[in-house]
């Protein structure tokens, strides 16, 4: 259920979803029970909720006509969706490659070592490694595509954080 309610306060109009027990004014901050609140309208539609609340704000500013000119927002949402142009065809006439950048974003997504992320590509050479030394830990990364500066930044910062400790060269996780 869908109400378009007013505030006594300032004369604001909103939408309330339900019946909450009280609700607040978005612009004054009045305070009221729902009961009291002046409904203008209750439906279970929310575009004709808010319909109704367009209209009424338009006939406020004494553009009432222009609003009546105006399709319903069910249709306007459809309009919206086959206007402009998709990203394709953007990136395309842009001159780039719109295959390499769809490409691109599937690495992304995955991230680097095979799906893992760089952290965790660090995290899993420690676990894997037997008494993995910073060498180990950065040869291991470097063979999953980690570069050699990330990892050793990532090894200082898990030991500054407690998640693994340093021993004579030696790391493992806490």
């Amino acid at each position: 259920m869908y109400a378009v309610v007013g505030c006594s306060e300032c004369s604001a109009l909103w939408v309330l979803e339900g019946r909450p027990e009280t609700s607040q004014c978005p612009r004054c901050g009045g305070r009221r029970q729902h009961a009291k609140r002046r409904k203008f309208v209750e439906t279970d539609d929310e575009d004709h909720a808010r319909e109704v609340r367009s209209s009424m704000l338009a006939n406020r500013q004494g553009h009432g006509d222009a609003f009546a000119e105006l399709d319903s927002f069910a249709e306007m949402d459809r309009q919206v969706d086959d206007a402009g142009v998709d990203d394709e065809t953007y990136l395309e006439a842009s001159g780039i490659d719109s295959e390499a950048v769809a490409s691109a974003g599937d690495r992304a997504d995955q991230g680097s070592g095979g799906g893992a992320s760089r952290k965790e590509t660090v995290l899993q050479a420690l676990r894997e490694l037997d008494e993995p030394t910073e060498a180990d830990v950065v040869a291991y990364a470097t063979e999953r595509d980690v570069p050699a500066d990330y990892t050793r930044r990532a090894l200082e910062k898990l030991v500054r954080a407690g998640q693994v400790s340093e021993s004579d060269g030696s790391y493992r996780l806490v």
